[in-house]
């Protein structure tokens, strides 16, 4: 199969890129610069130059594909809302390209997607389209594109880690470092759900493969880590104290990350491993946070 893969140099996306060409599939990678290039051909990966700025031509390097993985996202959470908006550009246009074709186009969202709202894990079979996470705008555009006729299903993310970056608590950290204190609010009892950054690979090949029309899949191996244990292991690692902090100081000392420092993010995979006989058996999340070196961030 060939396989136009957005975010390929990325964290994520160099994951998965590994996972195909292993398992003998021809991938084209997009990046933005000579230096991915490089980086590409070196993998074993053939590359289109494109930017998330242009979906129109970023979408030509679907054209030729047998099927699309979109990883690729800007993360710059102090935008979150215009990069979202972005995101549903992108996943537009590249569905122009596979519409009335059978070449699977899978897209990533947040797990927070699913919430139900009534304090449970989020589920894969859960769509709330006035859902308050502007993340939103990725999952209506897929379903837009669903009901246009592609071929579409969705990953959705939890706390990605391995020994060096861990989704949001990779800024959460530099914040510690930069505060001098490693903060939680109240208790610390919220959690968040997570998985290792392998297994999450090895679910967008298996969703690609055996995924079907429509399905949302969840990158969960872990229901929920509380966000006071993390804090505990972080501060170990940066030889700080923690500091629990009222609802009302979050905003000024976690500036737009107070929004997720007091969120309750757990989510389940009960369905995706049911249905795509995901195993995940990387290490947890704490794990990955103890065995990091922090004197190298």
């Amino acid at each position: 199969m060939r396989v136009f893969l957005t975010g390929a140099t990325g964290f994520i996306g160099s994951r998965i890129l590994r996972e195909l060409t292993a398992s003998g599939h021809e991938v084209i990678g997009l990046t933005r610069s000579d230096l991915g290039a490089k980086e590409l051909m070196s993998a074993g990966a053939s590359a289109y130059l494109g930017t998330l700025e242009d979906p129109p031509a970023l979408a030509k390097g679907a054209e030729n594909a047998d099927a699309v993985i979109h990883t690729a996202f800007d993360h710059d959470f102090t935008n979150f809302v215009a990069n979202c908006e972005k995101d549903r550009r992108v996943i537009a246009a590249l569905g122009v390209v596979l519409k009335g074709s059978d070449r699977p186009l899978l897209i990533t969202s947040g797990v927070g997607i699913g919430d139900l709202g009534n304090g449970e894990p989020a589920r894969e079979d859960v769509f709330d389209a006035h859902h308050v996470n502007p993340r939103i705008a990725s999952e209506l555009a897929g379903q837009e594109q669903l009901e246009a006729g592609v071929n579409l299903g969705v990953v959705r993310l939890p706390q990605v880690h391995d020994t060096v970056k861990q989704g949001l608590i990779s800024p959460y950290i530099e914040m510690a470092r930069e505060k001098c204190v490693v903060a939680y609010v109240d208790h610390g009892a919220n959690r968040w759900a997570a998985g290792h950054v392998s297994d999450v690979a090895k679910l967008y090949v298996l969703a690609l493969l055996r995924g079907e029309p429509g399905a949302r899949y969840n990158a969960v191996a872990e229901e929920g880590v509380a966000v006071r244990d993390i804090a505990n292991v972080v501060a170990t690692g940066l030889g700080l104290s923690t500091v629990s902090l009222a609802k009302e100081e979050a905003e000024a000392h976690f500036g737009w990350f107070a929004m997720f420092a007091s969120a309750d993010i757990t989510a389940s995979s009960t369905l995706t491993r049911k249905k795509l006989g995901w195993a995940p058996e990387g290490p947890g999340l704490l794990d990955d946070l103890r065995d990091m070196n922090y004197s190298a961030m």
